[in-house]
């Protein structure tokens, strides 16, 4: 390895650690960087994590997808973007899949995911 790829394997672990842990199922909110001629501000997405691909730092991505307007709309975020500001999960979803495409075929109340309880650590 030369001291490039050491460089950016560094700061690829770097960048993800500073991202919280989510999986399928969670609902997160991605704040990511958009360009607009010579301005940039930042955009909120949230929506359902609906699934997480890839081994490597580099290759890994994540799909996203919320309902806007009566449309589903899916939003594929690479984890070593540069544009990405922040990841926050809102909640922690219960889910038995690590692919859960079939929640494109659901809407109303099928398509809601259960909460999972989460238990405050004793400090």
């Amino acid at each position: 390895m030369d001291l490039i790829q050491i460089a950016e394997q560094a700061f690829a672990n770097d960048k993800v650690a500073g991202f919280p842990e989510f999986k399928a199922g969670d609902t997160v909110t991605v704040t990511y960087k958009i360009k607009e001629g010579d301005k940039e501000r930042l955009q909120k997405f949230r929506g359902v994590v609906i699934q997480i691909k890839g081994a490597d730092p580099f290759t890994k991505t994540f799909t996203i997808r919320k309902i806007s307007g009566g449309i589903g709309v899916e939003r594929i975020f690479p984890f070593q973007s540069p544009f990405i500001d922040s990841i926050e999960v809102n909640k922690v979803g219960k889910v038995r899949r690590a692919r859960i495409y079939y929640f494109r075929n659901l809407s109303g109340k099928k398509a809601r995911i259960k909460e999972m309880k989460i238990k405050a650590k004793a400090e």
